[in-house]
Order: C-alpha cells, then sequence, then structure tokens
C-alpha cells in the first residue's frame, strides 16, 4: 500500500504543534473532527502516512511541521461523553459515527509555510487547501505538494 499524505488543521490555542511535541511520547489522538468527508478521510489514514499540521484561526495561518500516523481509525470517545463539547448523542459504543486517529510528531518546519506563500506558489496552485470553499480540517495533499511545502519550509 503507498504511503498517503494528509493535512490537519488546528488552531494552536485549541492544540498547537507545540502542544504535540510535549504529549507524552510526542504522540496525541486527533479527536472532535464532527464533519461527515473529514471522518472519511481520516478512516482511509493509514499507519506511517505523512500530515502537515497546519495552524488556522490565526495570524498569520501556516503549515508548522509534519506529523505521522501511528494508529489507524478507531472510536472518537468524546461522542460518547455527556460532559465533552464534542458529545454526539446519536452514536453509541456499538455503533460510532466519529472516529480519530493517533499522529506523533515528527519536526517543526524551520520556516513556517503561511497560506499567502501557499496561494502564491504556482506548484500548489491543485492543492485542496486553497480550492474556493474547502474548509475541512482533514484533507488529503498529493505527495508532490507535500514535497513542496517542505522545501518551502526548509
Amino acid at each position: 500500500m503507498a504511503k498517503k499524505y494528509w493535512l490537519l488543521k488546528s488552531e494552536p490555542s485549541e492544540f498547537s504543534i507545540d502542544d504535540l511535541e510535549k504529549s507524552k511520547n510526542k504522540t496525541t489522538h486527533w479527536d472532535g473532527v464532527r464533519n461527515y468527508q473529514a471522518r472519511n478521510f481520516m478512516k482511509e489514514m493509514k499507519k506511517g502516512d505523512q500530515v502537515l499540521f497546519y495552524h488556522s484561526s490565526t495570524e498569520p495561518t501556516a503549515v508548522v511541521g509534519v506529523c505521522e500516523v501511528v494508529k489507524e481509525a478507531y472510536a472518537d470517545h468524546t461522542q460518547f461523553d455527556p460532559d465533552d463539547k464534542h458529545f454526539f448523542p446519536s452514536a453509541k459504543p456499538d455503533n460510532p459515527i466519529w472516529f480519530m486517529v493517533d499522529i506523533k510528531f515528527v519536526k517543526k518546519l524551520k520556516n513556517p509555510v503561511t497560506l499567502q506563500k501557499i496561494k502564491a506558489n504556482p506548484k500548489l496552485k491543485n492543492m485542496k487547501l486553497i480550492q474556493k470553499g474547502s474548509r475541512l480540517s482533514v484533507m488529503p495533499v498529493e505527495k508532490n505538494e507535500f514535497d513542496e511545502i517542505l522545501k518551502a519550509g526548509s
């Protein structure tokens, strides 16, 4: 199975690349996704897939690091917890609706690659991140786009 590439968005005020790096074993679960298309993308993720970590809802928005999928999709426990902001009443443990993956910190980019730089780079003109109406927090990335972002961030 060929390795795939992804982009995960997170608001740094909620969970940043620094938070990931400080996590136990530099690893965490990626919970709280409540969009069906983003969930479906997470269910496609395989162990070893590479992920661009993107800081959203901040100034500037940017790809700030790389992480790796270390555990494939499993039921997101937050959907079952009535005290959690991601509680989903219709989800049941024997029939989960939402899933999460575990990711591990790989590295921070020396130079964050801002959305402005991505839009200005002709090699990234087809990237899903900059397509009109694309607001997903989880999305696939082509290998050439992944490589171009790494080059721009080094």
